[in-house]
């Protein structure tokens, strides 16, 4: 069922946006009225070329709306400086909140653009002083500096991930601190073909020890990208999409992630 097309197509343009947020959402707009589960994240929630991402597998199964606030490059800094979503996460019954992308966050070696949280703003002093040798006017993207980084080999980079895994749980413990229904933390781990692709900076499992304190309960999950679970032909993309789809996750992933969750918040209603 893909859609083999030169522009976007969609679900990708099947976007909304609620009042007093200023992001764009997984459409369609889910109607508030009624208790609902709040479902927030990055590009897996938002569900990205899939017809069907888990939050409708959920609302299907649980039989109450399961709002979908996903969207794409998201991190940490993305859902807590936005009051308006914080608003929509309060008034909901329940919580699942994605584990953020631990490179997507400001620090005190590089600085994140404040809503898409993947681009690579400017270093700061630190990471000039550590990376002498280094011109970064020409990275874009918190992946590519990282790549850059890394192909250095040597302990270097070792500080800047332990700076990164540090703020991130201090982030993680502020945002679940300002939330009140209980949260489902669901930590993906996104399994891709190439060893190269993998996430260079991970959540470890010590890392969410620390937040298990504020969190109602925590789903881990270990899932494929459609490139390597030839889930590709099940997905909607145009034709100049096919090398981001492959590295995205397919309908069965979705359904093995709503498989997980919905136990928790079953016990939890």
């Amino acid at each position: 069922m893909s859609y083999h097309q030169a522009g976007p197509c969609r679900p990708e343009d099947a976007v909304c946006q609620y009042a007093g947020s200023k992001r764009r959402f997984r459409g369609p707009a889910s109607a508030l009225a009624k208790p609902y589960v709040a479902c927030v994240g990055g590009d897996e929630t938002f569900g990205r070329f899939v017809e069907t991402p888990f939050p409708a597998v959920l609302e299907a199964r649980l039989g109450e709306t399961c709002a979908n606030f996903g969207s794409l490059f998201c991190g940490v800094e993305a859902i807590s400086r936005d009051q308006g979503l914080l608003d929509l996460i309060n008034r909901s019954q329940l919580c699942v909140l994605q584990a953020p992308c631990v490179s997507y966050q400001s620090n005190r070696f590089y600085r994140v653009h404040s809503r898409r949280n993947d681009r690579f703003l400017e270093p700061m002093q630190d990471l000039v002083d550590l990376y002498p040798e280094e011109d970064f006017t020409e990275v874009h993207f918190v992946r590519h500096l990282l790549g850059k980084l890394h192909a250095k080999s040597d302990a270097r980079f070792d500080l800047i991930a332990q700076e990164l895994r540090a703020g991130w749980v201090r982030n993680l413990q502020s945002l679940l601190g300002r939330i009140v229904p209980p949260v489902a933390l669901l930590c993906l781990r996104v399994q891709r073909d190439h060893a190269h692709e993998q996430e260079l900076i991970s959540v470890e499992d010590a890392m969410i020890d620390q937040l298990r304190p504020n969190c109602a309960g925590v789903i881990q999950r270990a899932v494929c990208v459609a490139g390597e679970s030839d889930e590709l032909e099940d997905m909607l993309f145009g034709t100049l999409q096919v090398p981001i789809a492959a590295h995205m996750i397919g309908p069965s992933a979705h359904r093995a992630i709503a498989d997980a969750v919905l136990p928790v918040l079953l016990d939890l209603n």
